[in-house]
């Protein structure tokens, strides 16, 4: 990571399997791991405990939230833990801040964490009162924006989030981390935003997020597996 000033790594959609976390690149450097969500599959607290384990026994510097396949009581410990990113900012240094909604909206699948647009648009506007004095913005839904190339199905349907898509019209952060739709893996724009879905880890999917030049910016990288 040697052209990078500072810089944070960020995945999701781990669904329990944890193998690809100790071969990220630079990972042990990171100034922080942000992960976006579904840590598990329909799995127990412990599972979920489990996953942030063998993340912070590379990086203990994590932050996290739930996906639709997790469960209340996992974000409940995060929240206890003080690493909760769900309806909250945290300060990532050198001017970032890091602001995070968890969950999806309705899947046809009844996942455990399932809440309608109208609440999703309501925990990203609940944490962008918090925000107020950063120069950059990651904003990290685990549900992606509506009508991008990080929530189109392979059928070419967008299934992602009309509250999400507002919401980084019209605050344009520096970028946008989502996940979600494991087929999504893509870079994608919104205006001034990069929009990353780096697709699910086990696949090798993960970004990378610093400062170049004095610049934020975004790659998607993938390992090989």
């Amino acid at each position: 990571m040697d052209n990078y000033d500072a810089y944070w790594i960020g995945f999701g959609d781990i669904h329990g399997s944890v193998d690809n976390v100790r071969r990220i690149p630079g990972l042990a450097g990171a100034a922080a791991v942000l992960v976006t969500g579904d840590l598990t599959t329909r799995g127990s607290l412990e599972q979920g405990k489990r996953i942030i384990d063998a993340v912070r026994a590379v990086n203990p510097r994590v932050l996290a939230q739930i996906g639709n396949m997790d469960t209340w009581d996992l974000q409940t410990w995060l929240e206890e833990e003080g690493i909760s990113l769900h309806a909250r900012v945290h300060d990532l240094g050198r001017g970032v801040g890091a602001l995070g909604a968890g969950c999806s909206t309705p899947t046809p699948f009844g996942t455990p964490c399932e809440i309608s647009d109208e609440k999703l648009g309501g925990f990203l506007d609940a944490a962008y009162e918090q925000a107020a004095g950063f120069a950059h913005l990651i904003v990290i839904p685990h549900d992606p924006p509506h009508g991008t190339a990080a929530d189109r199905l392979p059928n070419g349907k967008h299934v992602g989030s009309p509250a999400v898509r507002a919401f980084v019209e019209r605050v344009q952060p520096a970028v946008c981390l989502t996940g979600h739709i494991h087929e999504a893996r893509s870079v994608d724009r919104l205006g001034r935003t990069t929009l990353v879905n780096p697709g699910p880890l086990a696949a090798g999917g993960y970004a990378l997020i610093g400062f170049k030049d004095g610049k934020l910016v975004a790659e998607l990288k993938v390992l090989e597996v």
